[in-house]
């Protein structure tokens, strides 16, 4: 396997994909990689009872048409914002397009939210599956239709803005650890701030350690939480020499406060165990939550992602 320092963004024509492309130039800009758009499609066939129950597909030059001009448009674009651009169309299935082709890259860019477009295939599903299934980490970036401009006027695209705050759940498990190291990555590229996020679900209403004792003692479990993100951030942080992380400690499951504190980050960063095979790999529930609640950008890291990274990628 091949793997070069470039971004790779699916496109389908829709504000939201475009938003995402947006943020995958932004991406690529601030960190000194190329770009890769890419836009897929696929022959609808239908049923035609006209046919004597046979199958009748549509011609795919106007299809193919149709997504040309939805790459130009987004070349031209990444390009006005002065990234280097590459750009292909292809056909199949939009997530396992970009699955397979995320072997090439180091990080793929997709958007989620609204519906429409060109093929109204890459979001929702797409961004569902993909961070699943990636060879390298994936970005799903959130699309609000509802956003303003300074005017109050609505506003087609939102700005991109830079990542000046970047949050990481961590737990204690290998998929944590794995995303904690790309958070830190990504905030030494964006001399950003990192915080370090725990969530502690014993309290009230939490619900999922009800089989523990009445008697528990809710601060000694805070306590132990606390020391033990601590031996895990000071030991990053001794093995990066200038870097700080925040670190917080709160009351409450891993998908609620990373979503709570989406809403004042410019990227989460979560990891995910998933569960084996192609078909039947999902992420795990705490990354599924955060997908599909975060009002910020996603980073989605599998322990697939560094196993499938060539050997030199970490040194």
């Amino acid at each position: 396997m091949t793997r070069t320092e470039s971004v790779l963004v699916g496109v389908d024509g829709s504000a939201p994909s475009l938003h995402a492309l947006d943020w995958a130039a932004a991406y690529a800009l601030q960190v000194g990689w190329p770009l890769h758009i890419v836009c897929t499609y696929s022959l609808p066939s239908f049923t035609a009872a006209s046919l004597d129950g046979g199958y009748a597909a549509l011609d795919d030059s106007a299809i193919q048409e149709g997504a040309r001009a939805v790459l130009e448009e987004a070349r031209a674009r990444s390009e006005a914002a002065g990234v280097r651009t590459t750009a292909t169309v292809t056909t199949g299935d939009a997530a396992g397009v970009l699955v397979e082709m995320s072997r090439e890259h180091s990080l793929v860019v997709v958007g989620t939210r609204g519906r429409g477009g060109f093929t109204e295939r890459l979001l929702g599903t797409v961004s569902s599956a993909l961070p699943a299934h990636a060879h390298c980490p994936t970005v799903v970036v959130p699309y609000r239709s509802d956003a303003k401009d300074a005017e109050g006027a609505p506003q087609e695209l939102p700005a991109v803005k830079p990542l000046r705050r970047i949050v990481v759940g961590v737990d204690g498990s290998p998929s944590a650890e794995i995303a904690l190291r790309h958070a830190i990555r990504q905030a030494q590229a964006w001399d950003a701030e990192l915080v370090a996020v725990a969530g502690v679900p014993v309290g009230a209403g939490a619900g999922l350690l009800a089989w523990l004792p009445a008697s528990i003692d809710h601060e000694q479990v805070l306590a132990d939480i606390t020391e033990g993100l601590n031996v895990i951030i000071d030991r990053h942080e001794a093995e990066h020499p200038g870097l700080t992380i925040k670190r917080i400690v709160l009351d409450g499951t891993g998908a609620e406060l990373l979503t709570e504190f989406s809403t004042a980050s410019d990227l989460i960063v979560v990891g995910s165990r998933g569960r084996g095979g192609f078909r039947g790999l999902l992420l795990g529930s705490t990354s599924q939550a955060v997908l599909h609640h975060s009002a910020c950008p996603v980073m989605v890291v599998t322990k697939k992602c560094e196993d499938d990274a060539p050997a030199a990628e970490d040194g």
